[in-house]
């Protein structure tokens, strides 16, 4: 389907030069949008900003930190000196740390009498490991926010996306911090909706389901290929019954950014899983 409404914008993805996200950038420049395309990984993100260019499409790379408030003021000069102000910003920077994750899926109570150096329980959990995850995922949304949407305010038929998650609903096993600062995206998601409202942004999130990705590479595969346990656990409570292809996003992602089809939407987070958010496991 083809967004006409989009030819010509200007979208700013954090978190571009990743699998998801740099599909999105993808998906927005092949409706014509001009995409600035923003990552810490600056080589990363000018990969993907050149199969953009190759394919026809406009594109910049930014290299950038989504947690520095300096770093993005001058990610905007760059992609409003080059493209112009921002329409669309997608909010897609984020991830997880191993110092924020257990071992176990639960606590065992051999695990408080008998030390073990390989086991990483709760109690265990580095605070600093755990602020960073919280504050690359949310306030990796709220700092570019503040940067960016000045400039949307001004204009009309603006939009932000965030991408959360299926933790933002049911927490999994393992990741305290990600599935904690996933939710939070969700909700900020809505305060920013309302508080967006009368300027006109309107503020949407998208919540992937399982997706074999680089960032969760060793959760689902081990290293000989095969599904570990917890990919089974993944697949039975998923009623499709496989991971999802970063092409089944990008419906979602066009529907939320062209206002005609969407104009009247803005708060809502959709699932994108496969039906994993619906079951109940009988």
């Amino acid at each position: 389907m083809i967004h006409e409404n989009l030819k010509g914008r200007v979208a700013v993805v954090t978190g571009g030069g990743g699998v998801l996200c740099g599909d999105f950038a993808k998906a927005l420049a092949r409706q014509g949008v001009k995409v600035a395309v923003l990552d810490l990984n600056e080589a990363a993100a000018r990969k993907v900003a050149d199969e953009i260019t190759a394919e026809g499409g406009t594109a910049i790379a930014v290299g950038c930190n989504v947690l520095d408030t300096d770093s993005m003021r001058q990610a905007r000069e760059t992609v409003n000196s080059k493209l112009g102000t921002c329409d669309i910003l997608l909010n897609g920077a984020g991830g997880n740390n191993p110092k924020g994750t257990t071992t176990k899926e639960t606590l065992e109570k051999i695990d408080l009498v008998e030390k073990n150096d390989d086991i990483k329980t709760f109690f265990d959990l580095d605070p600093d490991g755990i602020s960073f995850v919280f504050n690359l995922n949310f306030l990796g949304t709220l700092i570019p926010t503040q940067v960016f949407a000045p400039d949307m305010a001004q204009k009309e038929n603006t939009c932000i996306i965030m991408i959360t998650s299926m933790n933002a609903f049911r927490p999994l096993t393992k990741i305290p911090a990600y599935s904690a600062a996933k939710a939070a995206v969700k909700n900020f998601t809505e305060f920013m909706a309302v508080h967006f409202a009368e300027v006109g942004i309107r503020v949407n999130s998208i919540a992937p389901g399982f997706f074999s990705t680089n960032q969760n590479k060793s959760l689902l595969w081990n290293e000989d290929g095969t599904p570990t346990a917890r990919t089974g656990k993944i697949l039975a409570a998923t009623p499709m019954k496989r991971f999802g292809e970063p092409k089944e996003l990008e419906g979602s992602l066009l529907f939320l950014c062209d206002e005609e089809y969407s104009s009247f939407i803005t708060g809502t987070t959709i699932a994108v899983d496969g039906g994993f958010n619906a079951y109940s496991g009988v």
